[in-house]
């Protein structure tokens, strides 16, 4: 399985920010930390802020921070919003796989994305910043 890119960037952001403490770095900076595009951020930004899983302040003394909802969201719960509860392969739509009626590969696919999702549920931020990611993490932003 293969993660879209703005899932990674939204786990990516949400455990750069996990470690931010009471700093709130603005989106310009945190795109530098994790090394992405700023306009990606920004977008992804927007859906986690949409989410309630950041809160985003704009002008002089703005910058980003988890919400509450945030420092308590699963992995698997961010993954599955950013991935969407779409199918593993297209079975239907404009060409329709002559299969499809009697086919067992996608029931196997779509238990093992399920089974994927719930490996990364328990899974919280605060685990994924545990070292040595979070002190990798605050040794990178305090790059000039």
């Amino acid at each position: 399985m293969r993660l879209l890119r703005s899932t990674d960037l939204a786990l990516r952001l949400l455990m750069r920010l996990a470690v931010a403490g009471a700093s709130t770095p603005t989106t310009r900076q945190v795109a530098a930390d994790i090394d992405v595009p700023y306009t990606h951020a920004t977008k992804v930004v927007a859906e986690l802020q949409h989410l309630g899983l950041v809160d985003a302040r704009r002008g002089r003394g703005g910058g980003l921070a988890l919400s509450e909802k945030g420092r308590r969201a699963s992995v698997g719960a961010v993954v599955r919003r950013f991935e969407g509860d779409g199918e593993v392969v297209e079975c239907e739509g404009s060409s329709p796989c002559p299969l499809n009626s009697d086919c067992r590969l996608r029931g196997a696919l779509r238990r093992a994305q399920e089974a994927f999702y719930a490996t990364l549920d328990p899974v919280t931020l605060e685990e994924m910043v545990a070292g040595p990611t979070g002190p990798l993490l605050l040794e990178i932003s305090s790059r000039p």
